[in-house]
């Protein structure tokens, strides 16, 4: 191991990582809310609604995220020229959306209708059911999923090297190209990596038990 290396390539692995949390964490969040949106959508009577939520996530479950980012980064319409982390922000969050859309209708789908006629015969709205019955079960029901899709997703953010982001991935090749020592580059952007989606891991677990999550499944 050359320390030196490590040591100098350091700050520039951590700049990377910090490029690597923002896109996923704001496309997490913009997807999360777009999912939502789309669950409602998918589970509405009106079925033109219920079609569209149905074929966006057919389409950006279907298509391979590398494939988005070539698209939204390369073949924007109306001479439309997006920078490298706006096409990987639109790209990823489109993506996230279609999945945690998934994640939050199995939650919806499994609180008993008994509780929500109860709710709508004591005379609550619409909006006071969703708010106080369905979204607290709904969190409890999808956070372990939730969690583990959102660290397999992280992982997967890497593919925005392949349009120019200066994420820890592109980073770390930059810095082997010009090295030629694996260990002390990539093995590091690994380790780095590794820490990134143990935090996940950990945010599951201590949800799981602030939430109570094991004992009101059993």
């Amino acid at each position: 191991m050359n320390n030196s290396i490590i040591v100098n390539g350091l700050p520039l692995l951590l700049e990377g990582a910090s490029i690597t949390l923002l896109i996923t964490v704001v496309s997490l969040i913009l997807g999360t809310l777009l999912g939502f949106v789309l669950c409602l959508m998918r589970m509405s009577s009106n079925k033109a609604l219920s079609f569209i939520s149905f074929f966006y996530i057919w389409i950006f479950r279907g298509i391979p995220l590398l494939i988005l980012l070539f698209l939204f980064y390369y073949t924007t319409p109306f001479h439309i020229r997006l920078t490298a982390i706006q096409a990987a922000l639109i790209a990823l969050t489109l993506n996230v959306a279609a999945y945690k859309a998934e994640y939050i209708r199995s939650g919806m789908l499994a609180i008993k209708k008994g509780q929500i006629e109860a709710a709508e015969a004591i005379g609550l709205t619409p909006l006071q059911v969703m708010m106080r019955i369905k979204i607290p079960q709904v969190i409890r029901i999808i956070i372990p999923p939730y969690i583990s899709n959102s660290t397999s997703f992280l992982k997967q953010s890497a593919q925005v090297s392949v349009i120019t982001v200066p994420d820890l991935m592109m980073n770390a090749k930059n810095l082997y190209s010009s090295t030629y020592s694996p260990m002390e580059t990539l093995g590091v952007a690994a380790i780095l990596y590794l820490i990134m989606t143990s935090l996940l891991m950990l945010l599951q677990t201590w949800s799981e038990k602030k939430l109570n999550i094991a004992r009101n499944n059993s």
